[in-house]
């Protein structure tokens, strides 16, 4: 095997402390950049000699990437990887092989939730051997070798196909391609009691699961259809594309509309979820109801005892500082900790690996548990599942008596998309520098009763994390919260989390929007939403 030494190119746009780096399609193509990047985490984690996952959530450019990436692992000493069939391997199925074959670490293609195709977004990111993403002391040593790098190393010729199971090899180096969805479905059959579902389904229950047109399709299929007996029109959209169907793979009630106005209509199922493009994200809906995902992973810590792999219970629920504390009331009721982290599924890592939380979840309708370390949307589906096939209720009725019990914390999130990088830094660097005039202020008839930036000391490894976004507390059982985030390619996006906590007895079933117009408005007042954005309105409300 010759092995080829070529210049590398610069590294721009990953912020120390990252997961991964995310960019458009025509920026990971040019060439050397994916290469770069590519010997930057092998020059930062050394895997010579050992043992890799590589799997990816099938969108444009992921196949050629993948025939680079293996090239580089033979020439880099790598001894094996382990990859999906075509190439594929959904977040938490990457993860959970990771665990299984106890592997070094594995990498994952994919830029989440974002659109894909040509003119999409790509990303790369590295997991460790825990299966969690990367913690920050070692993205930020693949950011200062992305900074400090002169040549890449490649292996010449064609690395096998991908399209056939069994093993080959690279140099030295074996390449093992795997089922993509066997050893993700038996854990689902360890932790669920697929019986109980299948009776709930032949009962006449029925459901549709969007996985819009990305990589849970063939995961929902072989599970739902094939293992628990729905009808095969239960799987919508089940065919992955490299552009996912010219749609944007994220599941929530602006871009999964159709199923959204299905739950709503009068041929309703009785149950309905989504997922994402890499399959870490989910959506969940009753028959003329929105489960958000605060509420979601409240009712699912409420509840896990019913399910096998949670019989003996749960340790504790830890939730990421924007999302509502729903779950710090579950968790109180049962006597166990709550955690509160900043938002990035690596916080969760060292908290379920030390035992001391089971059930995690962020803002942004990603729920998991410690079976890997990813957020899992089609567990969370399955868990739902498995809970109404015990309780044989409604979706809406759980959340109704779970609100008579806890009281209801109305949430929503609100998005300022693709806003210009300099006048969203300016609004939060505003915000930041007045928080401590804010409390006793008054806004839009509310209130605030204290302000921060957030910052978070890990309590299992004592590392420190600093500004990780503003949490406004209006007297009332108000809150607010804003942070700018890291998942998108163009500009930046404000994310507004608001949250209005009504107590057992009050008004329960107010619409949600209504429920938070005091709190949305002392909001876009106290940060000057408008005046920094020129916008009046979120692009998304979720």
């Amino acid at each position: 095997m010759t092995i080829n030494t070529v210049p590398t190119q610069p590294i721009e746009g990953q912020v120390p402390g990252t997961s991964g780096l995310r960019k458009k399609v025509e920026v990971f193509a040019d060439p050397g950049y994916l290469e770069t990047y590519t010997q930057a985490i092998f020059n930062a984690i050394q895997p010579r000699g050992k043992e890799l996952v590589l799997g990816g959530d099938g969108r444009f450019f992921n196949r050629e990437a993948m025939q680079t990436i293996l090239r580089m692992a033979a020439a880099n000493g790598v001894a094996r990887v382990i990859v999906g069939q075509n190439g594929i391997l959904s977040t938490p199925a990457a993860s959970h092989l990771i665990r299984k074959r106890a592997a070094f670490g594995g990498l994952i293609l994919s830029a989440s939730h974002n659109p894909g195709g040509p003119k999409g977004d790509f990303g790369l990111k590295y997991n460790i051997a825990n299966g969690g993403p990367a913690p920050e002391d070692i993205t930020d040593t693949i950011v200062a070798c992305a900074q400090n790098i002169d040549a890449y190393y490649i292996a010449n010729g064609e690395a096998p196909s991908l399209s056939t199971i069994g093993e080959s090899q690279l140099g030295d180096m074996v390449i093992e391609v795997v089922d993509p969805v066997d050893d993700y479905a038996a854990l689902m059959a360890e932790l669920f009691n697929f019986t109980a579902i299948r009776s709930l389904i032949a009962s006449g229950f029925t459901l549709r699961f969007d996985a819009m047109h990305a990589v849970t399709g063939p995961y929902a299929t072989e599970i739902l259809v094939n293992r628990l007996g729905a009808p095969a029109k239960s799987v919508l959209n089940g065919t992955p594309s490299e552009d996912f169907g010219g749609g944007h793979p994220d599941p929530n009630p602006v871009w999964a509309k159709p199923l959204f106005d299905l739950l709503h209509g009068p041929e309703a199922p009785d149950f309905g979820a989504a997922s994402d493009g890499d399959g870490d994200r989910n959506m969940i809906l009753g028959r003329d109801i929105y489960v958000t995902p605060s509420d979601s992973l409240a009712v699912l810590a409420a509840n896990a005892h019913l399910v096998p792999g949670y019989a003996g219970g749960i340790t504790g629920v830890a939730r990421s500082m924007p999302t509502s504390a729903a779950s710090d009331r579950v968790a109180e009721a049962l006597g166990i900790e709550a955690f509160q982290t900043p938002t990035g599924w690596k916080y969760f890592g060292t908290l379920l690996d030390a035992g001391r939380a089971t059930l995690c979840g962020e803002e942004s309708a990603g729920t998991g548990s410690n079976h890997v370390r990813e957020k899992d949307g089609l567990w969370a589906v399955l868990l739902w599942l498995n809970i109404l096939a015990v309780k044989r209720q409604s979706v809406k009725q759980i959340l109704t008596d779970h609100w008579a019990k806890f009281g209801r914390d109305y949430y929503s999130r609100h998005d300022y998309e693709s806003i210009d990088s300099t006048a969203a830094n300016a609004l939060m660097s505003e915000l930041k520098s007045n928080l401590a005039a804010l409390p006793g202020q008054k806004a839009a008839g509310l209130v605030i009763k204290s302000a921060e930036d957030f910052a978070y000391t890990d309590p299992i490894s004592g590392a420190a994390t600093t500004g990780q976004g503003v949490i406004l507390t209006y007297e009332g059982g108000a809150r607010a919260m804003l942070r700018l985030s890291g998942t998108g390619t163009e500009g930046a996006t404000l994310r507004v989390y608001l949250e209005q906590y009504a107590p057992p007895g009050a008004a329960l079933d107010r619409d949600a929007q209504d429920a938070l117009s005091a709190v949305i408005a002392a909001t876009k007042a106290v940060a000057r939403i408008p005046e920094h954005t020129g916008r009046d309105h979120p692009d998304v409300i979720s």
